[in-house]
């Protein structure tokens, strides 16, 4: 037997409803590999899952939780084997798939990474899902020329679960952040992650003006979207790139193309739900070496399953700070 968090739906009012069962394992779905999670995360879309499901999960009864990490208990792919400690993101697992929030996760091994050396699973949540898609995106950014010498980078929605990390890591690297936030409350979390300018979200989301202002950022990474989006693409320096890796504030873009065809301006976007597994690799490995491991643990907030239907409906208000890692166990 285990315990998950089982969301179960009426399907006469359509309204859900989370509570912890018992389970036994002939319950979970097909897979290669039988891992003992040890640790999940709260992600905006677990909110979405948790609640009315968001156009996300597909048949219930279902167990979210969109990353875990863990230990394998059984495998049937000779990449693993019982004992391994495995990292999952992704795949549409806690989506379609039964996920992290149970003692016992069954998937498919190309699903799963190992985890990195230098990392505990706790850690490794610690980043999960959220600081995954961060270091994609700083990846991007590098990868299209951007340097700490190219000038500052700005982060939206930077008190969150992606721009926090994406803060501490720019900052470690010697980038000078710009933090985006809604929340005043929330400058000195900021500023103890590394960011060295704080702007309220105020001064950057309103509706476009002028196709192009004042060449400020060498860089950006947005998990906001929309109207936001739209504005500070018109504030990026020549050949400058902006990371999109969410749509807090709408997935609408209500643009022109001027940046991109007077300034070269890049628009990335970063998916780390299909993420190839090389590209997994190379990002934990990076996670391992570049994630201050002190920023790290000062932006986590400890929960256990009991917490996570509550904590599923306020990260969907914004008012979840940092990261938010599971205990499946305690």
């Amino acid at each position: 037997m285990f315990k998950a968090l089982i969301v179960e739906k009426d399907e006469a009012t359509g309204k859900t409803e989370a509570h912890i069962q018992d389970l036994t394992e002939d319950r979970l779905p097909d897979g290669d590999v039988t891992v003992a999670v040890e640790y999940s995360t709260v992600n905006y879309k677990d909110g979405l899952c948790l609640g009315s499901g968001g156009g996300l999960v597909r048949t219930y009864p279902h167990v979210p939780g969109i990353d875990f990490a863990g230990t394998v208990e059984t495998s049937d792919d000779p990449r693993y084997k019982p004992g391994d400690k495995v990292v999952l993101t992704g795949w549409r697992v806690g989506e379609v798939h039964w996920g992290g929030y149970a003692q016992k996760a069954r998937v498919k091994a190309d699903w799963l990474v190992p985890l990195p050396d230098g990392l505990t699973t706790q850690q490794a949540m610690a980043v999960g899902t959220a600081g995954f898609t961060a270091m994609l995106a700083v990846m991007a950014l590098e990868d299209h020329g951007v340097t700490p010498e190219s000038g500052p980078v700005l982060v939206t929605g930077a008190a969150g679960g992606v721009g926090s990390v994406a803060t501490a890591i720019l900052a470690k690297a010697g980038y000078e952040v710009a933090a985006v936030t809604g929340r005043p409350e929330t400058e000195a979390y900021l500023r103890d992650l590394g960011a060295s300018q704080i702007i309220p979200r105020d001064e950057i989301s309103e509706t476009v003006k002028r196709p192009l202002e004042a060449e400020t950022w060498a860089g950006a990474i947005d998990a906001v979207g929309g109207a936001m989006l739209a504005r500070l693409l018109g504030q990026m320096k020549y050949g400058g790139s902006v990371a999109s890796v969410g749509l807090a504030g709408g997935s609408g873009l209500p643009a022109t193309v001027i940046p991109f065809l007077l300034r070269g301006v890049n628009l990335l976007g970063i998916d780390s739900v299909m993420r190839p597994y090389a590209d997994r690799e190379r990002a934990w490995s990076r996670v391992a070496r570049d994630v201050p491991l002190d920023k790290l643990e000062a932006m986590t907030v400890p929960a256990v399953l009991a917490d996570v239907p509550g904590l599923g409906s306020d990260i969907l208000k914004g008012q979840v700070k940092g990261r938010v890692v599971v205990d499946v166990n305690g």
